[in-house]
């Protein structure tokens, strides 16, 4: 049987799935920025430019980036994101108590586009919900008195 999250981890717990949250979206919105890059360089042949002769932002051919190369920034930037979000999914599956399968489960939202937005929702609710299930049977109501008869 596996065992619950002690009731003294729960406020790492929601700090844990705030940091999570945060990644899940950042690192799923570059993920989309990338996937548009990889279209642009594998399908078009062509790169985001910063700063080039081709104005501020300029799309060129592949291989001919003379400035700084903002499809290789995407890359890159999604990378560290992307180890970002694992460590905050490994955090936040250890506090809960998960098997390391759920690890892999959420880690998979972060390779599949639009794949991390759903997983943060389904996980925020699961953990909210938890925790909230967890408090009130915790420290039930206190049963008030009716009038003495």
């Amino acid at each position: 049987m596996p065992r619950a999250p002690r009731t003294a981890d729960f406020p790492r717990i929601r700090t844990a799935l705030a940091v999570y949250r945060v990644l899940a979206y950042a690192t799923g919105v570059m993920l989309l920025i990338l996937v548009v890059e990889i279209v642009l360089k594998y399908v078009f042949g062509l790169e985001l430019e910063l700063g080039g002769v081709g104005g501020f932002i300029a799309l060129v051919p592949s291989g001919s980036v003379q400035a700084i190369n903002l499809s290789l920034v995407f890359q890159i930037t999604h990378g560290y994101l992307y180890l970002a979000y694992l460590i905050a999914d490994f955090v936040l599956i250890t506090f809960m108590r998960w098997p390391i399968t759920r690890f892999i489960l959420i880690a998979a939202g972060g390779v599949v586009p639009l794949l991390s937005f759903f997983t943060e929702r389904r996980i925020h609710r699961e953990v909210t919900d938890y925790l909230a299930q967890r408090e009130t049977a915790d420290h039930p109501a206190p049963i008030e008195a009716g009038p003495s008869a």
